[in-house]
C-alpha cells in the first residue's frame, strides 16, 4: 500500500463501506471527550492539535472518489480548527461535498472533544491520538508529560507500521466465514427534527458495576449487554407484537490483542449477542449466560480471522473491482441495508479503560464517547471508563426513551448508583 508520504493510500475494508454509506441521515461519526480539572485554553488547545497532527498523517487526510474506489490523499488545507462545541454532536461529514477535515476538535467550560469519521480509524487509534493530544496539550498548560503509556512522541517521525491495513494482513484462511444473521428486532422511533441528536448519560461506578457483573459471573461488557438487550426486549413485548423477533446486539471488538498490529487504522470486527423470545421467556441472569457464553464463543482467534478473510475477499472480488465507484456505492448501500443492518436491534461499544500517564490522571476527571447518528432511528450505546467513572451513553435521532429508561432502572435495582444527565429539552 503507498505511503501517506507518498500520495494516496487505499481505504481498509472498514473504512470502504463508511465511506460508502455516509449521507445526511446517516453518521459515521462519533466522539470521544475529556472532562479536564481545570478551564480549557481555546489558543493552546488549538496549538495542541497544530502540533500533535503531523505525527499522526493518517488523520490529515481527505476521501477522494476515484473510477473503482474512494481514496485517501493527504489534505493540506488549513485546519482543523478548534471551535466552540455545538448543541448537536457527531454530525455526518460531507466529504462529497468538498468537506476538507475528517476529524473536529471542540471544547466547552472543561470539556475538550475530537470528532472522527469511522473511515479513518477506530476507537482504539483514535484513543492514542487524542491521549497524545491531551498530553500536549497539558504540556502547553505548563505541566511536565512523559512520552509514556500510550502517549507518542510528537516530536518523532510517523511510524508506517501504524497505517498498515491490518484486515488485509490477516485476511487469509482455509475458510471464509460469512457475515449473513436473521433479521433482530427494529427498536425504531418516532424521529427528532433534521439534525437532532439526542444523548442521555449515565455515569456510573466502575467499582459497583464490576462487582455486580462478577455476581453473574460476567464482564463488564457482558452484563451491560445483557441489561440492554433485556431492555430492548421489554420494549418490543409492549408493543404486543404476535411474533416476536430475535433481539440483538452490535458489539464492535478490537482485534489487536489477538492479531498483533500497530496499525491506528481501523482493525475490529463485530460479534452478535442475541436472545430469541419465540424460545421462551429469559431471566435474566439466563440472558447474562447467553451473552457471557456467545462472546467467549465468538472471540476466538480462529473463527475471527475466517471472518476477516470473507470480508476481505468480498472487497478483492475482482467482478466487484471493475465496478464503477458510483455503482460500486449503491450496491454497499443496498447490501448493508437488507443484510448489514437488519441482524441488530442496536450497537453497544465499549473501548475499555481510557488509561493515561500518572502525570496526566489528576487534570481529567472523566471520560465520554458518543456514537452518531444511526443508520436507522434507533438510539446506540456507547461506554468508557477513566478511574472509577463509566459514563454510558444512549445517542440517537428518537423522541421516545424508553430504552434508555429500563436500562438504568435496572441498574439502579442492582443497587448500582446511577447519575444521568441529558441534553433533551424535556
Amino acid at each position: 500500500m503507498p505511503s501517506l508520504s507518498g500520495g494516496w493510500s487505499r481505504l481498509d475494508n472498514a473504512a470502504l463501506m463508511y465511506s460508502a454509506l455516509q449521507r445526511e441521515d446517516y453518521s459515521a461519526v462519533y466522539r470521544f471527550s475529556a472532562l479536564m480539572r481545570q478551564p480549557v485554553d481555546p489558543v493552546l488547545l488549538q496549538q495542541a492539535v497544530d502540533t500533535t497532527l503531523p505525527r499522526f498523517p493518517g488523520f490529515a487526510v481527505r476521501i477522494k472518489q476515484g473510477v473503482f474506489w474512494y481514496y485517501f490523499e493527504p489534505n493540506h488545507a488549513p485546519g482543523p480548527f478548534v471551535q466552540p462545541d455545538i448543541a448537536n454532536p457527531c454530525q455526518p461529514v460531507r466529504f462529497r461535498k468538498g468537506e476538507d477535515w475528517l476529524i473536529r476538535f471542540f471544547y466547552y467550560e472543561r470539556r475538550i472533544s475530537m470528532e472522527v469519521f469511522h473511515a479513518l480509524a477506530d476507537g482504539s487509534g483514535a484513543l492514542t491520538f487524542f491521549r497524545t493530544l491531551l498530553a500536549v496539550y497539558l504540556r502547553l498548560c505548563g505541566h511536565d508529560i512523559p512520552n509514556e503509556g500510550g502517549v507518542l512522541d510528537v516530536t518523532a517521525p510517523p511510524d508506517a507500521a501504524e497505517q498498515e491495513d491490518a484486515y488485509s494482513r490477516y485476511g487469509h484462511a482455509r475458510k471464509c466465514l460469512g457475515m449473513r444473521e436473521p433479521p433482530a428486532y427494529a427498536c425504531l422511533g418516532e424521529k427528532e427534527p433534521f439534525y437532532t441528536l439526542n444523548v442521555t448519560m449515565g455515569l456510573v461506578s466502575v467499582a459497583q458495576l464490576k462487582a455486580v457483573a462478577k455476581g453473574y459471573g460476567a464482564s463488564i461488557t457482558e452484563y451491560l449487554a445483557a441489561v440492554l438487550l433485556e431492555s430492548i426486549q421489554i420494549r418490543q413485548r409492549r408493543e404486543g407484537r404476535r411474533k416476536e423477533k430475535q433481539v440483538a446486539l452490535a458489539v464492535p471488538i478490537n482485534l489487536r490483542p489477538h492479531f498483533p498490529s500497530p496499525t491506528l487504522r481501523n482493525f475490529i470486527l463485530t460479534v452478535r449477542p442475541a436472545i430469541d423470545p419465540e424460545l421462551g421467556d429469559y431471566t435474566f441472569p439466563e440472558i447474562v449466560s447467553q451473552v457471557h457464553h456467545h462472546m467467549r464463543l465468538h472471540i476466538n482467534r480462529v473463527k475471527m480471522q475466517a471472518t476477516i478473510a470473507g470480508n476481505v475477499a468480498l472487497q478483492n472480488n475482482l467482478l466487484l473491482q471493475l465496478v464503477p465507484s458510483p455503482i460500486k456505492n449503491l450496491a454497499l448501500d443496498l447490501s448493508y441495508r437488507l443484510i448489514g443492518n437488519r441482524p441488530y436491534s442496536t450497537t453497544l461499544t465499549n473501548p475499555g479503560v481510557f488509561k493515561v500517564p500518572a502525570a496526566m490522571e489528576e487534570h481529567i476527571e472523566r471520560m465520554e464517547m458518543i456514537l452518531g447518528q444511526s443508520y436507522t432511528a434507533r438510539s446506540n450505546c456507547a461506554c468508557i471508563s477513566y478511574g472509577d467513572t463509566l459514563t454510558i451513553t444512549f445517542a440517537g435521532i428518537v423522541k421516545d426513551t424508553d430504552m434508555e429508561r429500563e436500562f438504568f432502572r435496572h441498574l439502579v435495582r442492582e443497587g448500582i448508583h446511577v447519575k444521568v444527565i441529558s441534553n433533551r429539552k424535556e
